[in-house]
C-alpha cells in the first residue's frame, strides 16, 4: 500500500515518537507533532525539515485533559492540516506494588494511553474517507498480566486488542491499521516510571529508531501487527504456549527488581 499524507504524531517530543516523526519526514511525509514540552518540539520540528525538507508543524499541548483529544483535532482541522496517518504514541507507565499506587497517576495513565488513543481514532477515521492509516504503538507487555506494572500492561492489552479489532473492520477499505509491539525500547520511559530497580530490559532492548522504522515498514506492507524483533516474536509464541500461571510469575521476575 501507499501511505500518503501527513503524519500527526502524540508524544512527539523524545524516545520512539521523535524517531517516528524522523522515519515519517525520512519517506516523504509532513508531520505534526504534538507533545507537552514546546521547546523539544519545536527543535525537532526545525531539525526534520532541515534534514528531510519536509513542513513539520509542531503543536504542545498537555494530551493528559479529558477534553485533549477533541482540542487536537479541532487545532489541526482549524489549521488546515490535512492528516493522513494517525499515530497514536504516547504512553506513560506507572511502577510498583498497586496498593501503593497513585490513583492521579493510574488516572493519568488510562487517560493517556486509553481514552486518548480511542477518541483521537474515531475523530479522524472521520477524516479519512478517501484513504488514511492508524499506526497505534502497542507493546509485547500487552500479551501478558504484568505484576508490578499492572495498569501499564493492562492499557497496552487494550491498545494491543482494540487496534487488530478495528483493523479486521476496516480490512477492504481505504484505511489501514496498524499496531507495532516493542518490547523494552532504550528511552526515558523506565526512568519516568520510576522503575530503576527493575531487571526490564537487562536481556534484550531495542533503539527507538528501529522500531520505528519496522513500525513505518510494517505500515506500509499492510501488516496488522509488528513485533519489530526476532527474539521477542520468539518470545511471543513461547509465552502464547505456556500456562498462563507462568507468564505471570515470569513477568513477576522479570518487573520486581534486581
Amino acid at each position: 500500500m501507499t501511505v500518503a499524507g501527513a503524519a500527526l504524531i502524540t508524544g512527539a517530543s523524545a524516545g520512539i515518537g521523535a524517531a517516528l516523526a524522523r522515519e515519517f519526514a525520512d519517506n516523504g511525509h509532513d508531520v505534526v507533532l504534538v507533545a507537552r514540552r514546546e521547546e523539544r518540539l519545536r527543535s525537532l520540528a526545525a531539525e526534520v525539515e532541515r534534514e528531510y525538507g519536509v513542513d513539520a508543524t509542531p503543536i504542545a499541548m498537555d494530551l493528559d485533559d479529558a477534553r485533549a483529544a477533541l482540542e487536537l483535532y479541532e487545532t489541526v482541522t482549524d489549521r488546515g492540516l490535512e492528516v493522513g496517518v494517525l499515530v497514536n504514541n504516547v504512553g506513560v507507565g506507572t511502577y510498583g506494588p498497586f496498593a501503593d499506587s497513585d490513583l492521579d497517576a493510574e488516572r493519568t495513565q488510562l487517560r493517556l494511553n486509553v481514552v486518548l488513543p480511542v477518541e483521537l481514532t474515531r475523530l479522524f477515521l472521520d477524516e479519512f474517507d478517501d484513504g488514511g492509516a492508524v499506526l497505534s504503538v502497542g507493546s509485547m507487555a500487552g500479551f501478558q498480566p504484568g505484576p508490578f506494572l499492572p495498569g501499564y500492561y493492562a492499557s497496552k492489552a487494550y491498545v494491543n486488542s482494540f487496534t487488530q479489532a478495528i483493523a479486521e473492520e476496516l480490512r477492504g477499505t481505504p484505511v489501514d491499521v496498524t499496531v507495532v509491539c516493542p518490547g523494552p525500547v532504550e528511552t526515558e520511559f523506565q526512568e519516568r516510571a520510576g522503575m530503576g530497580d527493575s531487571t526490564v530490559g537487562s536481556l534484550t532492548t531495542n533503539t527507538p529508531e528501529a522500531v520505528a522504522t519496522a513500525a513505518y515498514d510494517g505500515l506500509v506492507a499492510g501488516e496488522t501487527v509488528v513485533v519489530p524483533s526476532r527474539l521477542l516474536r520468539a518470545v511471543d509464541v513461547l509465552g502464547r504456549l505456556a500456562p498462563r500461571s507462568v507468564t505471570r510469575r515470569l513477568a513477576r521476575l522479570v518487573n520486581e527488581g534486581r
